[in-house]
């Protein structure tokens, strides 16, 4: 019984500590594009990038890579706009920033705020528009991110 009381004293203490933001992480200060490229992924099982391959060398390449995002036939600022459009809709979704070019935006869950971070560029040479998304705590995301990204993918295709 002893145990029982323990364990459900450990599950109030990390609710309650998520409710102040406990879980949040930190803000990462080094996003954005540089020389063409996103952050790279992360070095745990928890990020995904459209640019992974452009680190041959990462120990996630493989895991973290996906496809970049298609262009609506309207072209690159149309589909930025309705990507803001879509991000917004997107339960715990904040944009950050946006520009013609770039958005930032961070995914909070509901109950733990874990808190994801993830960056979209139009990029000009590949006609296309690179991402990454990235847990900010812990080893693994149990493919929240890749599911994120994918989902943002088919509404922008709808």
């Amino acid at each position: 019984m002893f145990i029982v009381y323990l364990v459900l004293l450990l599950v109030g203490a990390v609710l309650v500590g998520a409710q102040f933001g406990l879980l949040r992480g930190t803000a990462p200060t080094n996003l954005g594009v540089r020389e063409g490229k996103l952050k790279p992924p992360s070095k745990t099982e928890n990020s995904v990038s459209s640019q992974a391959r452009l680190w041959p060398d990462h120990p996630m390449q493989a895991y973290a890579d996906i496809a970049p995002l298609a262009l609506l036939p309207a072209g690159g600022a149309a589909t930025m706009t309705r990507l803001q459009a879509v991000i917004a809709a997107m339960p715990g979704a904040r944009i950050e920033s946006a520009q013609a070019d770039y958005v930032y935006a961070r995914f909070e869950t509901k109950v733990l705020k874990f808190v994801d971070d993830a960056e979209f560029w139009l990029d000009p040479a590949g006609n296309v528009v690179q991402v990454r998304s990235a847990s900010r705590l812990g080893r693994k995301d149990f493919g929240v991110n890749r599911a994120r990204i994918e989902a943002i993918r088919r509404a922008l295709a709808a």
